[in-house]
């Protein structure tokens, strides 16, 4: 099992639950890999944060009042691991669509995309975090 210790890049962002979220989730995944100097994970890496940011908005779509989202990525300066908490701690659900369908293809997309991917009810906050790691290559 990795640790803190195996991922020294690490950023945190805390968002309102809302649609305007996911570009602003987009921006701040493209700015910090050009921090970090991995320019060339950038397109795989905004699409899987736009799609696990996407699924916590909609997983959150149930509140009475806005929540929030929590974005965290983290780098071995080889690949990045994504983490997104939303208030809900129903488990994520990977939808087998037909070709027609306009929406619902985000956990496809992400298993697609990853390497690997899954989720955790943290005990601390409760809600659920779905994850997901890049390859190792450049997507």
């Amino acid at each position: 099992m990795r640790t803190a210790e195996d991922w020294p890049l690490q950023t945190f962002l805390e968002l309102s639950a809302l649609p305007s979220a996911v570009p602003c989730a987009r921006l701040h995944t493209r700015q910090v890999l050009w921090e970090w100097g991995q320019t060339s994970l950038c397109d795989g890496v905004e699409l899987l944060v736009a799609e696990l940011v996407t699924n916590a908005i909609t997983a959150s779509g149930a509140a009475d009042w806005i929540p929030t989202v929590r974005l965290w990525m983290l780098s071995d300066k080889t690949q990045v691991l994504i983490l997104v908490w939303d208030a809900s701690p129903e488990p994520p659900v990977r939808k087998n669509l037909h070709a027609e369908a306009e929406s619902g293809r985000g956990l496809l997309l992400v298993e697609a995309f990853s390497e690997r991917w899954d989720w955790y009810v943290p005990q601390e906050m409760g809600g659920k975090v779905v994850w997901c790691l890049t390859p190792e290559e450049s997507m």
